[in-house]
């Protein structure tokens, strides 16, 4: 079993915010899958299934980024998982739009909701795909751009950034980890 968290915020006005990206790549993995994200549990959304032939639980908290902790740790321990099957999708400042990294383990590196997850967990050794945002223009307000939409240069090509991270995930479920950072962690994704 696999345990795969798409970190956002719940609610219509946070739908397209940067910090959701984690939702959408994850409900972008649900939907290739046929996985519904429709049942309630964990304080979150989720859905099971089976994907590249491992057995998955996708979960959405809806706790708020800063309460992570507070949905993933029930899920956890509820499933019995490792930290090696439990893969967290989440926005990261430190990359430009349009890259992303798989990581295995770690600090939080200021993420509130990793924060939480590591706080309530007691275990980094997870794996994670961090999905660029970029800092704020001049050194702003870091809070508001995670909570800001993309602008429209940015919207033209989310799909394909979220179809190229959906790959990736697929591969670090099929291959491992280090194969799927071979791949993905220097590759230009939006050229």
């Amino acid at each position: 079993m696999k345990l795969i968290v798409g970190l956002g915020n719940p609610g219509i006005e946070y739908a397209e915010t940067r910090h959701n990206i984690g939702f959408m790549v994850a409900g972008c993995l649900a939907d290739r899958a046929g996985i519904a994200l429709k049942r309630k549990g964990y304080h979150g959304l989720y859905g099971v299934g089976r994907i590249v032939g491992e057995e998955v639980t996708i979960l959405l908290p809806q706790t708020f980024m800063n309460r992570s902790g507070a949905s993933v740790v029930p899920a956890y321990q509820s499933l019995g998982v490792e930290p090696g099957d439990l893969i967290v999708v989440h926005d990261e400042i430190d990359l430009a739009f349009g890259s992303l990294r798989v990581k295995v383990g770690g600090g939080h590196g200021g993420h509130n909701g990793l924060r939480s997850i590591g706080s309530a967990l007691g275990e980094s050794g997870y794996n994670r795909l961090r999905m660029g945002v970029g800092r704020p223009p001049g050194g702003g307000d870091v809070s508001g751009h995670v909570l800001s939409r993309f602008n429209a240069a940015e919207r033209k090509q989310l799909g394909t950034y979220i179809d190229v991270a959906t790959d990736a995930l697929e591969m670090l479920l099929r291959e491992g980890a280090q194969q799927a950072m071979n791949s993905y962690n220097n590759r230009e994704i939006l050229t």
